[in-house]
Order: C-alpha cells, then sequence, then structure tokens
C-alpha cells in the first residue's frame, strides 16, 4: 500500500534529545524501498493559497489558516500494510519532537 506521510512540527516545537539521526532514516528507508519521494518544504510564508470564489481567482500569500501545527515535509511510503508504515513512521525523528500524519492513497 501507498501512504502519505505529513511531517509536522508546532511553530514552537519541543525538542527531543534522543531523537533518530534523519539521515539514517531516510538511507535506511530509501534502501529497502519504502521511502518512494520526500523532502523538506519551504517555510509557511512562501506558501500561496489558491481559491476560486464565484468563478474569481483569489491569491493568499502564505497559508489561508493560522495554525499552530506546521507540515514542514512530506514523504511517500510504499509498505505493506498500515503497521509496517507505523513503524516506519514510528522511527522517524520528527515522531519524537513533532508529529507525523500517515494518510493512505485512495484506491480508484
Amino acid at each position: 500500500m501507498k501512504y502519505m506521510m505529513f511531517v509536522c512540527t508546532d511553530t514552537e516545537p519541543e525538542t527531543e534529545l534522543a531523537a533518530p539521526d534523519i539521515d539514517t532514516w531516510v538511507a535506511e528507508n530509501d534502501a529497502n524501498g519504502r521511502r518512494a519521494l520526500g523532502s523538506q518544504l519551504a517555510s509557511p510564508s512562501a506558501a500561496t493559497t489558491v481559491r476560486v470564489r464565484g468563478g474569481e481567482l483569489l491569491l493568499t500569500d502564505g497559508p489561508f489558516a493560522e495554525t499552530k501545527e506546521v507540515i514542514v515535509g512530506f514523504d511517500i511510503l510504499e509498505c505493506a500494510d498500515l503497521d509496517e508504515a507505523i513503524e516506519v513512521a514510528r522511527a522517524h525523528p520528527m515522531s519524537w519532537a513533532g508529529r507525523v500524519e500517515l494518510r493512505p492513497f485512495h484506491d480508484e
């Protein structure tokens, strides 16, 4: 199954000294084929929100919603099932200091 893993943190993140190393996590999951793609994202201030209302294009600089939680990256995982995806997410450094959301891709 394919999962989108959103890597999130608070705008004032907690610090966890014993968190795993991100470079090790990436290398291991790339090597075993569980990580298909992933990247950090630019700051929310670099975002552009696009909406169309009444046929009119509305653009907003930055995120549309004010929130204390920020998506700072993503990974696309290829795992046998949710249990395997949870184990991959559990080992990600941001699950120690922030949070990681797993969402399966919709099967057409």
